[in-house]
C-alpha cells in the first residue's frame, strides 16, 4: 500500500495536469494570440462560411484559378481523409493521371503552349494544399483573363498582390492561396 499511494497520487496529479489544466493553458493562449489559426482560418462572407485559407478547394470554373489536384477520398479536399496518393514515379497510374491532367489543362487553353506547372498536375503530401506556386498562377492567367475578358496585365497584378513571400524572409517559397486569388478576382475581400 505504501507503493500504491504515491504512483496513485501522481497518476491522478499527471492527469488533472496534462489531462486539463494543459489543454485548457494552450487553448487560452492560442484564442488570446492567435484567434484565426486557432478557429481555423475561416473565410466567411456574412453568416455564409467560404472556406478557409488553410485547405484548398476544387475549382473547375475556368474563370477560376485551379488548385493542387486532391488525393483525398471520396472527395477532393477532404480533411478527414488527408494523404498523399502513395503513387511513386515509377506508377502506371499516376503517370496516367499526370497526362490526364496536362491533357485537361490543354483542353481549355489550346493557344497556351508553355509548360504546365509540376503543382498543377500533381497532389500535394496531404493532398489539401491550397496554396500553387507563382509558375503555376502564370500559366493560368491567360486563360482566366480570356474567360473573364479581362486585361492579362489585371489578372497578373492581382496574382502579384495574392502572392506570399517567404516565412520569415526565408522559409519554404513564394506561393499563391488560391482561394484568396479567386475571391479577389470576384471582387471580394477575406474576412
Amino acid at each position: 500500500m505504501s507503493e500504491l499511494r504515491p504512483a496513485l497520487v501522481s497518476f491522478l496529479l499527471l492527469t488533472v495536469i496534462t489531462g486539463g489544466v494543459y489543454p485548457l493553458v494552450v487553448t487560452g493562449v492560442g484564442q488570446a494570440v492567435f484567434s484565426d489559426a486557432a478557429n481555423g482560418s475561416l473565410i466567411g462572407e456574412g453568416d455564409r462560411l467560404i472556406g478557409s485559407r488553410l485547405i484548398g478547394q476544387p475549382f473547375s470554373d475556368p474563370k477560376y484559378f485551379f488548385g493542387r489536384p486532391s488525393a483525398t477520398a471520396p472527395q477532393p479536399y477532404n480533411g478527414a481523409a488527408s494523404s498523399g496518393s502513395n503513387q511513386g514515379p515509377t506508377n502506371p497510374a499516376l503517370a496516367s493521371a499526370i497526362t490526364d491532367r496536362v491533357a485537361a489543362l490543354r483542353a481549355l487553353d489550346p493557344e497556351n503552349k508553355a509548360p504546365v506547372p509540376i503543382d498543377l498536375v500533381t497532389a500535394s503530401g496531404s493532398g489539401l494544399d491550397p496554396h500553387i506556386s507563382p509558375a503555376a498562377a502564370e500559366y493560368q492567367v491567360p486563360r482566366v483573363a480570356r474567360v473573364r475578358e479581362r486585361p492579362e496585365a489585371e489578372i497578373r497584378a492581382l496574382v502579384e498582390e495574392a502572392t506570399e513571400g517567404r516565412t520569415l524572409g526565408i522559409l519554404g517559397e513564394p506561393r499563391v492561396n488560391v482561394l484568396l486569388l479567386n475571391l479577389a478576382l470576384d471582387g471580394k475581400k477575406a474576412g
